[in-house]
């Protein structure tokens, strides 16, 4: 036991409105374990229900002799220096005190928090730190955006936030996360719940005995759990009640020992800036909330796709570093048969069970025999009885001076090292005759020849072939831990698009990306999720984003990664706090947002098709592979002699559609993007430098045939 009998989770909201009468996601859940049962999650329409609902849990608790430690999902500290700005004092609680009388809020969540930020803001010389609102000319004192707020007053992040990796700030109050909102809207209450006899505040009261103890915590510490109940669930739950759920079970099946860790062992700044229990411990919480399942790697950082600061053409070869260095496998492992395995990425390396061959055995159908037995000259031996076949052993010694008759892969019974092929031999009267002049050891396979019992047979990271399958089986490998097959959700967008098949209006195309990237992914062994056509609606693709990151791991987009009037996908990406504009020094293809969206990586590709296909193969390609588990794998190249004449401006690395006939390397006659046909033309890509370049019929090119693409 912990010392706690029961462990209340609450995911907090700062909404506006009442949630809808049907559990739904963004809204207000409590996880609720009590004497080590899960409780079915409790959902709240508004905050003043959830209030009364948390104060019930601890006051029942209470009056039932058990003691409750309840977790908050929002900060209960500002970094070092915010209190003491706004109220004179460095402890936070004296801050939660100064917002509980100036909060208001109201049974339909409309509430004042924009003006108490502003308030919040005047205590400050320069521009924020508060920033992000709903009105752009609304309170002048918030800044919307934060681009222009330097953090030299106080520190953007708390230093636990920074130990636990947290994405968010507590400054910010709109657009997700706005974890500065939930502040907000929370600490009024956690003032007036800590009032309430015998509840503490961890680590700013004595807490050490309280009945109630309140602390902040943090679902991204048990990401990994999440991850995998979600995807082990078909019935699509909703994640808030999943995550309150899980951490609160985490939390009930922590050791004392290890509790008393957590909640002690603490650096001064804890004192001013509160701290989210469990920071440092999130393997060991994901562990304990997963019922022993494999866990799903950590998520991706908000600054996956960040370039370095002055960045503004990013080379192709910066560009790719970039993403090697910002991604890891984002898939969790699984258990799967040998014979279900081809095309699927090995998690972990596998070791042979046993030799192959696992015994010396025969090359060829002959006559085996001890080699230091033979007679000088043309040897003459007498046959035992019986035979040695595969499957069917000889049991016995074959004695000095004898010969038996053995078949192709039996193995080699005792007294025999050697074998002669039979067609080198005369059979007759119980002997066998042959020329002299047989090496030893002919025609015998050794034992482990081929692979030793516990070698290492294929590394992690491993896209299993047939060939492999054949490896795994011979050695005795009936199962093997893979990794999940990447899914991968494509997105279509732009209003003159229209499906292929179907009657197009003026001014309309029909919808050539889909089909091609959906193949795509299919050819590289990955689960492939067609989200089909998005209208240029920013609701109905921030709708669509939502439903894809339930079900799939990575987004690619196409259209709409530009920053023009109509290029949602890069201002919905932008609004999450999570996006970076590259503009890539090639040809074709040049912008590409890059992004994270509800955590997982979303690739904003070119809506041209050519360009689209460039970047996935150049860009995408070996991103999802190393998102899979697969590593990062470079596509192989060629350098062939050109069948074409070409020159080059320096500034961009350029890819041709290209093809090989008759040992050279022709080119797509047009290289207009436009120009679709050419992709169906094409059988690989010609590279040429980012310097300008001449080239000359013969000369030799980098050439890439889409195969070398393959995972």
């Amino acid at each position: 036991m912990t010392g706690f009998d029961s462990f209340l989770v609450v995911d907090w909201s700062a909404s506006v409105k009442r949630a809808p009468a049907r559990p739904s996601k963004d809204s207000i859940w409590l996880g609720f374990v009590q004497d080590g049962t899960c409780q079915t999650p409790i959902y709240c329409r508004t905050r003043t229900e959830a209030e009364a609902r948390i104060a019930r849990i601890i006051a029942g608790e209470r009056a039932a002799g058990r003691r409750l430690l309840a977790g908050f999902d929002f900060p209960f500290g500002y970094p070092k220096g915010v209190a003491r700005r706004i109220t004179g004092s460095d402890d936070p609680l004296d801050l939660w005190d100064w917002l509980e009388a100036r909060i208001t809020d109201s049974e339909t969540g409309e509430n004042n928090r924009f003006d108490v930020a502003e308030a919040m803001n005047a205590c400050f010389d320069a521009p924020g730190p508060f920033w992000g609102k709903t009105h752009a000319d609304r309170w002048p004192g918030i800044p919307y955006r934060k681009a222009g707020i330097r953090f030299d007053e106080v520190a953007e992040k708390r230093a636990c936030d920074v130990a636990s990796k947290a994405a968010s700030s507590c400054f910010q109050l709109c657009f997700p996360p706005t974890v500065g909102s939930q502040m907000l809207m929370g600490l009024p209450m956690l003032a007036r719940l800590r009032r309430q006899q015998g509840v503490a505040i961890w680590p700013s009261d004595e807490w050490q005995g309280a009945p109630v103890v309140l602390a902040e915590i943090w679902p991204g510490l048990i990401e990994p759990a999440v991850k995998s109940a979600m995807a082990n669930d078909p019935a699509a739950p909703i994640r808030d009640a999943v995550q309150v759920t899980l951490l609160a079970r985490a939390l009930s099946r922590v050791s004392a020992e290890d509790l008393n860790a957590m909640m002690t062992d603490l650096p001064v700044e804890a004192q001013q800036e509160a701290w989210i229990l469990g920071t440092g411990h999130d393997e060991m919480l994901s562990d304990l909330a997963t019922d022993g399942r494999p866990p799903a790697p950590p998520p991706l950082r908000d600054d996956c796709f960040a370039m370095p600061a002055g960045v503004d053409w990013t080379p192709v070869d910066d560009a790719l570093a970039a993403l090697r260095a910002g991604l890891h496998p984002v898939v969790r492992p699984e258990r799967c048969a040998v014979p279900d395995a081809c095309g699927r990425v090995l998690a972990a390396p596998v070791l042979a069970k046993r030799a192959n061959p696992p015994t010396p055995n025969s090359a060829v159908d002959g006559y085996g025999f001890a080699y230091d037995s033979l007679p000088a000259g043309d040897p003459v031996l007498p046959l035992v009885a019986g035979r040695a076949a595969a499957g069917v052993p000889y049991d016995k010694a074959v004695p000095p001076g004898h010969a038996i008759r053995i078949l192709t892969g039996a193995a080699v019974p005792v007294g025999v090292d050697t074998v002669i092929l039979e067609e080198d031999t005369r059979q007759g009267a119980g002997q066998v005759a042959f020329r002299a002049g047989i090496k030893r050891g002919a025609n015998t396979r050794k034992a482990g020849e081929d692979v030793d019992a516990g070698a290492e047979l294929l590394p992690k990271g491993r896209v299993l072939t047939p060939a492999d399958l054949a490896l795994l089986a011979a050695t005795g490998i009936g199962e093997v831990d893979v990794f999940q097959r990447l899914r991968v959700a494509v997105v279509s967008t732009g209003d003159e698009l229209i499906e292929a098949g179907g009657t197009a209006d003026l001014g309309q195309i029909f919808d050539a990306n889909r089909p091609m990237l959906l193949a795509k992914i299919r050819e590289w062994g990955m689960e492939a999720i067609d989200m089909g056509r998005i209208a240029d609606d920013r609701t109905a693709l921030r709708a669509a984003l939502d439903d894809a990151t339930s079900r799939a791991d990575v987004i690619l987009t196409s259209g709409g990664a530009s920053a023009g009037d109509e290029d949602h996908v890069s201002a919905l990406l932008s609004e999450a706090g999570a996006m970076q504009q590259w503009r890539i020094a090639l040809k074709p293809g040049r912008p590409l947002a890059l992004g994270l969206w509800q955590g997982a990586p979303v690739f904003g590709l070119p809506g041209n098709p050519v360009a689209a296909l460039v970047c996935t193969l150049i860009f995408a390609r070996p991103a999802l592979g190393l998102l899979a588990g697969a590593g990062w794998q470079e596509p192989q190249v060629f350098h062939v002699p050109a069948a074409f004449e070409k020159s080059k401006k320096p500034g961009r690395r350029e890819y041709l559609r290209a093809r090989i006939r008759n040992g050279r390397a022709e080119v797509f006659a047009s290289e207009g993007s436009g120009r679709i046909s050419g992709i169906s033309w094409a059988e690989g890509l010609v590279e040429l430098p980012d310097a300008a370049a001449t080239i000359r019929q013969g000369d030799p090119v980098r050439y890439y045939p889409f195969g070398s693409f393959a995972l």
